[in-house]
């Protein structure tokens, strides 16, 4: 088995109108993403490494220093499968982009350290 971090992204402009909608709209759109995300979590509990979870505000550092930066990443999680194609199909149909306004999952492999 090999681990795959998957990435879970959406644009600022969707999660800026997300946050802008009615709190009664915006609480039942929450609650049923987090049901479904749960059921997908029970469904693929054999293949989740770390659930893991929504990320804040970024910080950037660089030469320059350190600075605040947006970005796409909205959240992650941790599986293992044979291939990244099985790894990826572990996602379709995800609530992430079915009921929340997040634009996609990348999944790439979590590949060993180099001279260890």
């Amino acid at each position: 088995m090999k681990t795959f971090l998957a990435l879970f992204t959406g644009n600022a402009a969707a999660m800026d109108a997300f946050r802008k909608l009615p709190p009664a709209e915006m609480a039942r759109k929450q609650a049923e993403g987090s049901k479904a995300w749960h059921a997908w979590a029970e469904k693929h509990h054999a293949s989740i490494v770390a659930t893991g979870g929504p990320l804040g505000k970024t910080k950037r550092i660089s030469r320059a220093g350190i600075e605040d930066v947006r970005n796409n990443m909205g959240a992650y999680t941790v599986v293992q499968a044979e291939s990244q194609e099985a790894a990826a199909k572990l996602f379709e149909g995800h609530p992430h982009f079915t009921i929340f306004p997040g634009d996609g999952i990348e999944v790439m492999e979590v590949l060993p350290i180099p001279g260890q």
